[in-house]
């Protein structure tokens, strides 16, 4: 027999623990939460740097990867995805960023009403809980923690003078709306340990009586009956259960998730699903459609009389010493986000407001998940903020186990290709100032020697990587659009008491990481369904 709910959840990551602590505030509501992934208990998840472990040991990672993209010279990347309770905030790089106000203020003129920065901002604030600020932008209130990283190192302090020197301000906030300067990055921590939603907005509040959580749950569609969603069909433990919504259903698996339980559930485009052996009901184009992601171009500087992680990690003694440092204050490299400092700014000056992210790291590896060079280096990655490539998420068959084609067409758009060869030319300024001379920086990559556009072009699809932001894939927007999946309330066009909730119902990408925005985004569903109902 099913089991009846007032609303059920699909998907406990960022969003779906907003959700779940907001819809079972009223002990009148009974709410059912559903995760695939197991409990968010392995010890390594609340250490920062335990990421590294799960992007190469697939623990609590969907283990994705992208289908082979032209613009990266043929590679597929990996593409991690959190699988447990607090989904991809439980392995991301703790990063909070709102981005721009102008972001939300263009979703707001695609005719999203309620979306414009003055509409949100009450929102960003209502969870956040800021380490020094509460004033028109912060608040101290919420349940997530933003914190000063506990770590300072000379060698970023002097990329910050070298910022400066080439006209970059620094900022002690990126999160008032204009996030243009440079500085430490603020992140979702607490003495050095990684706060994840479900730590922030779940744990508090697991044991209320009208709330049940249930993970290792594979959801394999949600059943309609005359286009009103009406259960969820999900199977844990080998046996197939059916959950009963008598209010609404919310869609929180995010923009790959997502779109693999509505295309499995038969809304999406016809053609296509009658392709894949799914009964097709309900035409909607864009599902999995105007997938966007920021791409990173990882540049390294090899330097000399500088002190890097590089060089403090090649001895035994110097891993010893991070060890004790964590151990004992909860501080020093392991309790490091993956990106300590970051530069907001123009790639050129056919940019009005800040296009490009650094992300800036006293350390360097070929790739995530491999040893650190022996050498003394920085890592300088910079990322276009407004890609205008788009690319699309698909299932490949009607087998719910089967991984989706992850297609992100990165640097298919003739304006990328130009912001990713001026960022080049950005690092290579930042790095030849006059305070970084006293380094003596040489370019390990690209390498010096690489200067014309097309060898640049050619390089940047070997060195580049996601930073893992897939947004877009059910995108908000108008009736008139054809590719727009979801109204301004969230809601599915066309299908009654079944709304989405992530980051896959941004129309257009958020100016910096994407967290902070999906937590977003999950406060005013929230607000809109209890507002409703």
């Amino acid at each position: 027999m099913a089991e009846i709910w007032d609303y059920i959840i699909i998907g406990a990551g960022s969003a779906g623990c907003v959700l779940a602590n907001r819809l079972s505030a009223n002990p009148k509501h009974k709410v059912l939460l559903i995760e695939a992934g197991k409990k968010d208990t392995h010890p390594l998840i609340r250490v920062p740097v335990g990421y590294l472990y799960f992007m190469s040991h697939k623990v609590i990672d969907w283990g994705y990867n992208t289908a082979p993209d032209e613009g990266l010279n043929g590679r597929s990347l990996p593409y991690p995805r959190g699988k447990t309770l607090g989904g991809c905030s439980a392995i991301n790089g703790m990063i909070y960023s709102r981005g721009q106000s102008q972001d939300y203020d263009n979703w707001a003129a695609l005719g999203n009403q309620g979306w414009a920065w003055q509409d949100i901002l009450p929102l960003f604030k209502k969870s956040e809980n800021h380490h020094r600020l509460k004033d028109q932008n912060h608040s101290q209130l919420g349940e997530l923690p933003v914190v000063e990283q506990r770590l300072s190192w000379d060698i970023l302090n002097n990329v910050e003078h070298a910022a400066n020197e080439i006209g970059i301000k620094s900022t002690e906030d990126f999160n008032d709306g204009d996030n243009e300067g440079c500085g430490y990055f603020d992140v979702n921590q607490i003495n050095g340990s990684r706060y994840s939603a479900a730590r922030a907005f779940l744990d508090p509040i697991k044991h209320r009586g009208n709330l049940t959580i249930v993970t290792k749950a594979m959801v394999h569609k949600i059943n309609l009956v005359d286009k009103v969603a009406t259960s969820v069909s999900y199977e844990i433990n080998g046996v197939m259960k059916t959950a009963q919504a008598k209010v609404e259903i919310i869609l929180s698996a995010g923009s790959i998730g997502s779109v693999q339980i509505l295309q499995l559930s038969g809304i999406g485009d016809v053609e296509f699903l009658h392709s894949v052996g799914v009964k097709p009901i309900h035409q909607l184009t864009g599902v999995g459609q105007n997938l966007q992601d920021h791409l990173q171009i990882r540049t390294i500087f090899k330097l000399k009389g500088a002190t890097t992680l590089n060089d403090i990690s090649k001895t035994l003694w110097g891993k010893f010493k991070i060890g004790m440092e964590y151990m004992i204050n909860r501080s020093g490299p392991l309790a490091m986000a993956p990106s300590q400092f970051g530069i907001f700014t123009k790639s050129s000056d056919a940019h009005q407001r800040a296009n490009i992210e650094y992300h800036v790291q006293p350390l360097s590896l070929e790739k995530f998940g491999e040893p650190l060079h022996k050498f003394s280096a920085v890592t300088i990655s910079v990322c276009n903020l407004r890609p205008k490539s788009r690319g699309y998420v698909n299932i490949t068959s009607n087998n719910v186990n089967d991984a989706p084609t992850i297609k992100a067409n990165y640097l298919g758009h003739k304006d990328d290709k130009q912001v990713a060869i001026d960022s080049i030319k950005h690092a290579r300024k930042l790095m030849q100032t006059k305070v970084m001379s006293e380094f003596t920086p040489t370019e390990y990559k690209p390498g010096a020697e690489i200067i014309s556009d097309t060898e640049l072009l050619k390089t940047i699809g070997d060195i580049s990587t996601t930073i893992f932001h897939p947004v877009g894939t059910c995108k908000m927007g108008t009736p008139d659009d054809e590719m727009a999946v979801v109204n301004d309330k969230l809601q599915v066009h066309g299908i009654k008491n079944l709304r989405i909730a992530d980051g896959s119902i941004m129309p257009n990408i958020t100016s910096g990481n994407t967290n902070a925005p999906i937590i977003m985004i999950a406060e005013k569903a929230a607000q809109m369904i209890l507002g409703k109902h």
